[in-house]
């Protein structure tokens, strides 16, 4: 075994690697660029190495410089994570060159899967099943048009160096096969430095089902189950279960021995995953060999609580010579997985990445990168903590929340239950959006392809999960709370607003007055003292609870004589505790609601065990004088680089026309116009770097000649 590594990656992998490394006795070299200075995958290393500047090109893609730091600190290997180098066979062989051990598969296997065409190829000759497509050299644009008319669309243009759901576009008919094919290349090339594509046909209802396989370097290859990895937006992958429900023995068995043919073609040794497309057809399923990344896949973990082998570990063992630890007959599938990825991004607006520090980054009890035989019930991997910033410059996945159980169906409430736990602050992000992707029938039954997030797209976007009595009940409390806590924590006086020698009242009741903002509505919500305690469950508890009677109504804005005659939305008896500034119990008519909130900027974000929601508690003063925001301002939705304007000044466009194409962490997305107009003014140039807001181009309503 090896006495120190360098881990070439970063973040969640970074650390996972370094994990089993530790356990193993391996010590640990990280590198870091400008971004992660300060980053956990720095700090959980034994040693730490500075590389270059934030973005990939700068430092997680300089394989030179991360060879030379290897050699310098006495590492006798590197392992390469996935993503960045992982996949590169030019640094692969750099390593063995350097006298290093890369950790991964040799250059040529590296090589003949990489390009997506020579697999095809090969896979071809090891009798695996192939999808109908052209794999080939000829790059022409109008050949390839010619050979996705001939295959019958749709068809899928694949970048043939691709992988992670990059470079990758459905087309629908021969008219829109020109511009994808130019947005194809344009991330191919950004992310993977070639632009060669195939053409494939796309399956109707296909599910992606893939084979983890292990090979060693005696010649021994084992598979290790499948996972189904189906449920994908932007062809990335959402949410990844092993094994993959309703696929039998037979079919298992068949897609193992396919995967282990396809691993020995190229004599593969190490980690690597086998992608099939499954089609569904009334007679049964069938699979076509996809690709192979080669290397550690981000679902690995999903394996691993089914097996209980620690694939990191095999990985290093193979690496240093070793035979593979288990033969196929060893190998046995306990209870089932499921992996959910927490990422920084907006579903609501088209899966947008979202940046931002993580203001509050609370977890479910979990474990932490930890395998055994028996299965940890829940386990958490990420690469970030509270107060970290996710930047612009890298992948969005915040987190990994892996869930084990005897069964599916036990595992899906596992699940469901820790997200509802995991409560994050400061960003956008799908925590929300994955509970109700397993909650939908689609799901659970399950009835599983590609295109289940836009099947179930009614279930799924914008959902408002807490009713506003719930919101509007813990912002105040939340207010409340913060007062009591500015004010004196030691203080003898009882913990409500109205208990407080603040200004003296006679024969009447205090009243106070909360301005709120939820779904873009305004509201008022007043609170008054009450004292009657007979709603409460409990009488015992509500002894040591605050009360007040709450009435919310709609917000006549500026008109108070306009509020008093508005009819109330809701009317309740509130009691409340709160444990902090943070956990309160809420009692609304009797009913008992726990609840987490924070405050941020002016925005109060609301968890319960039903969802999480967000309303604005307003602070009228601090907003006099200011205008909303222009319907249709033409601004960049996230920090990026300007990829291309499509129009130029002085054009006249209409609603919905392609304007500009904005490039952030390696996605492309195109800003269309809002209105009818003419393009007044450009303010940036192709290749520009922007930041969130900034206003790309001016547009001016055409007006009519008189």
């Amino acid at each position: 075994m090896f006495s120190k590594i360098l881990i070439a990656n970063r973040g969640e992998i970074a650390c996972r690697v370094a994990a089993t490394a530790k356990r193993l006795g391996v010590r640990t070299v990280a590198v870091y660029s400008d971004a992660d200075r300060h980053a956990k995958h720095v700090a959980v290393c034994d040693e730490a190495v500075y590389l270059g500047g934030s973005a990939p090109k700068d430092s997680y893609l300089k394989g030179d410089a991360i060879i030379d730091i290897a050699k310098e600190r006495g590492a006798q290997a590197i392992h390469p994570g996935y993503g960045f180098l992982s996949e590169n066979a030019d640094f692969a062989q750099a390593c063995i060159d350097a006298s290093l051990v890369f950790i991964g598969p040799s250059a040529d296997a590296i090589r003949a899967m990489g390009g997506k065409s020579e697999s095809k190829r090969l896979m071809e000759a090891a009798n695996v099943p192939l999808i109908p497509g052209y794999h080939g050299d000829n790059q022409d644009a109008k050949f390839l048009q010619t050979q996705a008319d001939e295959i019958g669309y749709p068809v899928l243009i694949k970048a043939s160096a691709g992988g992670g759901g990059k470079g990758m576009r459905i087309v629908e008919n021969s008219k829109a096969f020109s511009d994808l094919l130019d947005s194809c290349r344009r991330e191919a090339i950004t992310s993977f430095g070639n632009d060669q594509v195939l053409i494939e046909k796309y399956a109707l209802k296909p599910r992606h089902i893939e084979i983890q396989v292990f090979g060693d370097s005696h010649g021994n290859y084992v598979h290790l189950f499948e996972r189904d990895c189906s449920v994908q937006r932007r062809h990335q992958k959402v949410l990844e279960e092993a094994p993959a429900p309703d696929v039998d023995e037979s079919m298992r068995s068949a897609m193992g021995k396919a995967a282990i043919e396809a691993a020995r073609a190229v004599e593969y040794v190490g980690a690597g995953t086998v992608e099939f497309i499954v089609e569904q057809r009334p007679e049964g399923m069938s699979f076509y060999f996809m690709e192979m990344n080669t290397r550690l896949q981000v679902e690995h973990p999903v394996t691993e609580a089914i097996t209980g082998v620690d694939l990191v570990e095999w990985q290093l063992l193979v690496a240093a010579g070793q035979k593979l630890p288990k033969s196929q007959e060893d190998l046995k599938i306990n209870g089932h997985a499921v992996e959910a990825r927490i990422c920084a991004e907006n579903p609501d607006n088209d899966f947008l990445p979202a940046t931002g520090t993580l203001f509050s980054y609370q977890k479910p009890a979990h474990s932490t990168f930890i395998i055994d035989e028996n299965g940890k019930d829940v386990r958490i991997d990420d690469g970030v903590r509270e107060g970290d910033v996710i930047s612009p410059f890298y992948d969005s996945m915040i987190a990994k929340l892996i869930v084990h159980a005897p069964t599916r169906a036990q595992a899906l409430a596992k699940l469901d239950r820790s997200l509802a736990l995991t409560r994050i602050v400061g960003l956008p992000n799908n925590v929300a959006f994955l509970r109700y992707v397993i909650n939908t029938d689609s799901f659970s039954q399950p009835n599983l392809d590609t295109a289940l997030i836009e099947r179930e797209a009614d279930e799924l976007f914008n959902q408002q999960p807490l009713e506003l009595s719930t919101l509007a009940t813990t912002a105040i409390v939340q207010q409340l709370a913060n007062e009591f806590k500015a004010a004196n924590a030691n203080s003898h006086y009882k913990y409500d607003p109205f208990n407080r020698p603040s200004g003296f009242r006679a024969y009447t009741n205090y009243t106070r007055k909360f301005s709120l903002s939820y779904d873009q509505q305004p509201y008022v919500a007043n609170i008054r003292e009450w004292q009657n305690i007979n709603n409460n469950a409990d009488k015992k508890s509500a002894e040591n609870l605050s009360h007040f009677k709450l009435v919310i109504k709609h917000d006549p804005v500026g008109d108070e004589q306009a509020e008093a005659s508005v009819a109330p939305v809701f009317e309740a008896q509130v009691s409340y505790s709160s444990d902090d500034a943070h956990n309160h119990t809420l009692w609304l008519n009797g009913a008992r609601i726990s609840a987490q909130s924070w405050i941020y900027n002016d925005t109060i974000h609301v968890f319960t065990d039903a969802g999480r929601d967000q309303i604005k508690l307003i602070d009228v003063m601090a907003h006099v004088g200011e205008e909303s925001a222009a319907v249709g301002s033409l601004k960049s939705p996230m920090p990026g680089q300007v990829i291309a304007f499509k129009v130029a000044v002085g054009d006249s466009v209409n609603q919905g026309d392609a304007l500009a194409v904005i490039e952030a962490m390696k996605i492309e997305h195109t800003i269309t116009a809002p209105t009818d107009g003419v393009v007044a003014e450009l303010l940036f140039a192709a290749g520009d770097l922007v930041a969130d807001g900034d206003e790309l181009l001016r547009i001016d309503s055409e007006t009519s000649e008189v």
